[in-house]
């Protein structure tokens, strides 16, 4: 199934389970059907089973959403106390759609918690309470593990008993979006098909303590976080070059700011050097990477942001971005830190979404079902895997899976056939019952021509938005929209207050200049802090020449 037909599936508003290989995109459809339902006025609970999964969709985990955060079981008085909570009623009374991703990592049981609580909070004895539940993740990928460390195949989703109650449409999806050479591909698959032969074993064997060529060293893949700060911290430490250090900022509570932190890659303290191994963590395909691109601190520019080299040669000044955790549109909390962090080494769970260019992986001491698969996958060659401990068991697959694997996929494509059939305006009535029935907006539509069209009222600060979020400067915006620049000036002042999490590190201006505005605006009344004139006025006395025009860029970043 394609990303384009499970996706009009998910508009019909029925519940269902995403899923795929490594690298289809599933996380990719769940932004696209989130901003569809922020489009048409929709409320979304967007979660995954662990924090770095739900920073990919500036969301938070479901333990959190839910508010049954470690707990095993839900007793009646537990369900009687979280009624007792105001943010939940508040919560639940917002939901219509509820995104879970990752799942492969989250247990049955609190699958069905989830349950629980939404029927408790919406009063209605149906499978999460009525709302449009969609599942994702790839039961081949880390299953959820017990206290002792353990992976019990029965603690997966699909014996819950909600699942078999809600009866999820089945979408799995088959593009590739990662690996980029077929005899790879034809491993990794039949790894998934449990029918990997001499001759994957012959090419896996090629790749034992193999060059990778010049260029930057692989990244290590740990099965534990102590290997992997000891990799990095001793690296780092044998570049003998200054060390610039870059600390995070964040906005909003304290409670959900250190959720935040926890559920991050990105780190409070960075440390980088000139030569030093880096990975984004972040995807930003306007600037040319994603989460796992490769590169070196080649130096650092005038206002000591790093420039980053990739592999094919490509430099990149890393200016600093946003995470965020959002809830009804609105921004809970964000924090702010340059989107690298050192790669000489990664855990393999912390690599799950990644796609690395490089990577040195030791398959000895794999402990769970998943892992070597995991591993592997996060890879787009095969000449980029440097084997240097192998267990052919790491690469053994649940059987439980491997049976279940081959329902869902037939699931999938008798879904795809029987949503396939419809025609465009049954599919389009479907898609307007659902905006309707979860309180949302249905757009209106135009005969121009004799073909229908959509048309859209768009304010226009959104259109701002949008060009910013495309790397476009005031100028260039200006440029675009026919207007003038002092006008989209005061759109971005707009978007920043509504849309705080709004990468504008673009437009930065130099850090004098903020340093200066910011002064200049401290040595104020607090009456007159944010007052353009004063604020003039007591630059023009220090003998700083400078335009209105610039001291509201400067402001932004003050």
């Amino acid at each position: 199934m394609t990303q384009k037909e499970a996706l009009a599936i998910m508009k019909t508003g029925v519940n269902v389970y995403l899923t795929g290989s490594a690298g289809s995109g599933k996380t990719y459809l769940l932004n696209q059907y989130i901003d569809y339902l922020k489009e048409h006025d929709i409320p979304v609970a967007v979660t995954a089973s662990t924090g770095i999964a739900a920073t990919h969709m500036h969301g938070m985990t479901i333990h959190g959403w839910a508010g049954i955060g470690v707990k095993e079981v839900l007793t009646k008085y537990d369900l009687e106390a979280l009624e007792e909570k105001k943010y939940l009623w508040n919560r639940f009374e917002n939901a219509r759609v509820l995104i879970i991703d990752e799942v492969s990592m989250l247990h049955a049981h609190r699958l069905d918690m989830v349950d629980q609580v939404c029927r408790k909070f919406k009063r209605k004895d149906i499978p999460f309470g009525g709302l449009q539940v969609i599942l994702s993740g790839d039961l081949f990928q880390l299953p959820p593990i017990n206290k002792t460390g353990d992976a019990n195949p029965k603690d997966m989703i699909m014996h819950s008993k909600v699942w078999q109650e809600m009866k999820p449409a089945i979408c799995y999806l088959t593009e590739q979006h990662r690996q980029e050479d077929d005899s790879f591909l034809n491993i990794l698959n039949a790894i998934r098909d449990d029918a990997l032969e001499e001759e994957h074993f012959e090419l896996l064997s090629s790749r034992h303590n193999a060059s990778l060529g010049e260029g930057f060293n692989p990244t290590k893949l740990y099965t534990h976080n102590r290997n992997v700060d000891n990799e990095n911290d001793l690296h780092l430490e044998n570049i003998d070059s200054d060390a610039f250090s870059f600390d995070m900022t964040s906005k909003g509570k304290d409670i959900i700011v250190d959720i935040l932190k926890k559920s991050c890659l990105a780190q409070e303290k960075l440390f980088l050097k000139k030569g030093a191994e880096v990975m984004f963590i972040k995807n930003n395909l306007e600037q040319g990477y994603v989460n796992g691109t490769r590169g070196i601190v080649e130096n650092f520019n005038s206002e000591g942001l790093p420039i980053v080299r990739l592999l094919n040669g490509k430099k990149i000044e890393v200016g600093f971005e946003n995470w965020a955790i959002e809830e009804d549109n609105k921004t809970k909390a964000s924090i702010c830190q340059i989107p690298l962090r050192l790669a000489w080494a990664i855990t393999i769970h912390k690599s799950q979404g990644m796609s690395l260019d490089s990577a040195e992986i030791d398959l000895s001491n794999t402990f769970a079902y998943g892992m070597g698969y995991v591993a592997l996958s996060r890879v787009k060659t095969l000449a980029g895997v440097r084997l240097v401990g192998f267990n052919p068991n790491a690469l053994a697959v649940d059987p439980e899976v491997l049976s279940f694997d081959k329902k869902l996929r037939e699931e999938s494509e008798e879904n795809k056939e029987l949503f396939g059939k419809l025609k465009e305006e049954d599919q389009e009535k479907l898609e307007n019952e659902f905006i309707t029935k979860m309180g949302g907006t249905i757009k209106v539509t135009k005969k121009i021509n004799s073909k229908t069209k959509k048309v859209q009222k768009i304010p226009s600060i959104e259109i701002t938005k949008e060009l910013l979020e495309k790397g476009l400067n005031i100028a260039e915006i200006a440029k675009e929209r026919g207007l003038a620049q002092s006008t989209i000036l005061g759109h971005v002042e707009e978007v920043v207050q509504k849309y705080p999490e709004t990468v504008i590190t673009h437009l930065r201006p130099a850090q004098k200049d903020i340093d200066m505005v910011k002064r200049a605006v401290n040595s104020l009344p607090e009456d007159l802090k944010n007052k353009l004139t004063p604020i003039k006025s007591v630059l023009e006395k220090t003998g700083n020449k400078i335009s209105f025009e610039e001291i509201r860029l400067a402001r932004l970043f003050v």
